[in-house]
This record gives structure tokens, sequence and C-alpha cells, in this order.
């Protein structure tokens, strides 16, 4: 019997070591023995396996997916807007110009930074030549609305400018002071990268300057011109831009222009050229400063020389 039970372990070893081999043939299982191994063609840890004494096949370990590291992970939620442009232009050299890449680059590059802004103004003044503040609206980079008020000037309104602003009379009896409006909105615009038309003109109604950095301006981009077939130095209206590269009719009727909608629009401009012009602000960026690590100048030895020590501990010295 125990002749026999010698036989039968045998066999069983035969029998694992015979799957053993299997699985080292398929990869599952590493030369050394080791479990757990991963194939270079799967995405996932590979299923290992053990045999039972009975000769069945358990389970050792789950199908893991492996972390993937994407370039998105270089970006901290406060990143600036230099950092935001000059990752970009790394992910666009990583990429090779992969469509893959290009689809990718928006969710990389933290969507949630950038908004579109567009305001409304109406005649305060003598002759009603004064510009104010009458309506805002800023969208996110999905076009979403998130803001979009009316908003009482400070001086009294002497023309409302219907035909291109779109404000009448009725709009401003549930209108915001211009103080509270403008705290509101500043609020929403600070630290994003901020897109508009000819925006200067926004940020003026706003009281406002917005850092260079980060402003997005459609009316000055020179790949949204090339694009359109329009020479760089042309003054393009936003109303042409979305004619020319959406294929869609903006600001008709005669009853005045929609912030909402101009924001949309200058969002979408923005978003259809956004690879390239990112890329292309990278390339314009001044060099970094030295990292004090690797700045030679930085080097703590050298404050040891004689021309680093103050002249009066020299003087006592001697």
């Amino acid at each position: 019997s125990t002749q026999g039970r010698s036989k039968k372990k045998s066999r069983k070893h035969q029998l694992f070591m015979a799957r053993r081999a299997v699985l080292e043939q398929k990869g599952l299982l590493s030369l050394h023995g080791c479990l757990g191994s991963q194939t270079p063609e799967a995405g996932l840890e590979a299923h290992t396996t053990l045999t039972e004494a009975n000769g069945t096949m358990a389970q050792c370990c789950d199908k893991v997916p492996k972390p993937k590291h994407t370039a998105s992970s270089l970006l901290s939620p406060s990143a600036s807007p230099d950092s935001i442009a000059r990752h970009h232009s790394v992910l666009l050299s990583q990429g090779n110009g992969s469509s893959k890449k290009v689809w990718t680059s928006s969710l990389v590059l933290r969507p949630g930074k950038y908004v579109a802004i567009d305001c409304e103004m109406v005649g305060t003044g003598p002759q009603g030549k004064l510009s104010e503040l009458a309506r805002c609206s800023v969208v996110n980079y999905e076009g979403d609305v998130i803001y979009d008020k009316y908003v009482r000037p400070e001086l009294p309104i002497v023309d409302y400018r219907t035909r291109w602003s779109g404000i009448t009379k009725q709009h401003m009896k549930n209108a915001i002071p211009f103080k509270a409006a403008q705290a509101e909105i500043l609020k929403i615009l600070k630290d994003k990268i901020v897109v508009g038309h000819a925006i200067h003109n926004d940020f003026q109604a706003l009281k406002y300057f917005h850092p260079k950095d980060r402003t997005r301006d459609t009316s000055q981009s020179p790949v949204l011109k090339k694009r359109a077939g329009l020479p760089i130095r042309a003054n393009v209206s936003l109303k042409n831009l979305a004619r020319y590269l959406l294929h869609k009719k903006i600001q008709v009727g005669c009853k005045g222009h929609s912030s909402v909608e101009d924001a949309q629009t200058a969002m979408e401009l923005y978003r259809l050229v956004e690879v390239q012009w990112e890329k292309e602000l990278a390339h314009s960026l001044p060099p970094r400063p030295p990292s004090p690590i690797t700045d030679p100048a930085a080097d703590s030895s050298q404050y040891l020389d004689d021309q680093y020590w103050p002249a009066d501990l020299m003087a006592s010295s001697l």
C-alpha cells in the first residue's frame, strides 16, 4: 500500500510538472516559479494557478488592471498657465502628432482651468459715449453656462444700444449692481485661463486686468486666421470666424447679440485649434530660470570664499 501511495504521488507530481510546463510556455508562470508575472501582450496581471492534491486548478490571484501612468499626473490642480503650456508641448512631442494624443490633450490639460467670457455694454455719460457693463456671460470648457446676469451700470443709461447689445429697459428691472456683479465674476476668473473675442473690451467693462499669459483672444490668434485663410494682421469679427471655421451663423436678426452665444463660440474656436495654439505659446514663453538645486551659483561651498565675507569681519580677522 505504501508503494501504491508513492506511485500515486509520483503520478500527481508528473501531472503537476506537466501543467507547470504548459503554464511556463504560455508565459503565465515565470521560469523561476514566480507567480503573477505579467505577459508583454496583456495589460493585466496574469491569472496564476496552483494545482491542488485532487488535481483541480484553483485561482491564486485576480486580474488587476495595470495602473496607467499618464502625463496628466504631472500637473497639479494649482498648475500655472505657463507650466500647462509647456506640458502641452511635451505631450505633443511624445505623441508624435497622433490623433489619440490630440483627442486627450484637453483632458490632460485640466479643462476646469478654462472659461470663456463675453460682455454686452450700454452707453452712459455724455451722449451715451461711455460704455458700461450691462450683461456678462461666462461658460466653461464644454460651453455650459456658469454665469449669466444683467448688470446695472453705475451711471444712468443714455443709450441701450439694443440693436447690438440686446439690452432693453426691461432687463434692468432685475439687474444687479455693478460692484456685486464685478465681485462675482472676478471670483470665477481668478486663476483661470480666459478665452474671449476682443477680450480687452470685456475686461475694460469689468474694470479689470487679466494676466496676459492667462488670456486667449480669438481676435488676435494667428492660428485661427491662418486656418480661416485670412491675413494675420487682419481684423476679423467673431461672426466671420464662426462662419469660416465653424460653419454656423451667429449675431443674426435685429434683437442684438447674445453674450452666451458669443462666449460659447469663442470657446469653440479656441478648442478647434487648441493644440497648435498652446504649442506655439509654449515655444514663445521665455526660458525658465535655472533650478536652485542645479544652479552652480547656488552651491553653498562657494560662500566660504573671502569675497562673500563681510568687510568688517575680514578686517577684524587680520
